[in-house]
């Protein structure tokens, strides 16, 4: 009789770094959103991710967030610039 939850799959024992995901979503959706919070965050748990690499499996990920990291902050500061060569920061809500 096989038991619920005893797949061979399940057993294999080669998981990825939870740390190397987060930092992989962490970088790629702060392409997107709140790249200057989100930057930062990839690239420290894609640090973290890469020093536990020998144990779990995940370092390209962690490789490929720490880019992405790097990329957001990149991306972030060359909008800063843009914004402060225009004038500055202006919301207008409103029609």
């Amino acid at each position: 009789m096989t038991s619920y939850g005893s797949s061979s799959a399940a057993s294999s024992g080669s998981r990825t770094n939870g740390l190397a995901i987060a930092s992989l979503c962490c970088g790629i959706v702060g392409l997107f959103l709140l790249n200057i919070v989100l930057g930062p965050l990839a690239i420290v748990f894609g640090a973290v991710a890469r020093r536990q690499a020998s144990v779990r499996t995940g370092a390209g990920m962690a490789r490929a967030g720490i880019v992405l990291g790097v990329v957001d902050v990149v991306l972030w500061l060359v909008l800063l610039a843009l914004a402060a060569s225009n004038g500055g920061f202006s919301w207008y809500v409103g029609g």
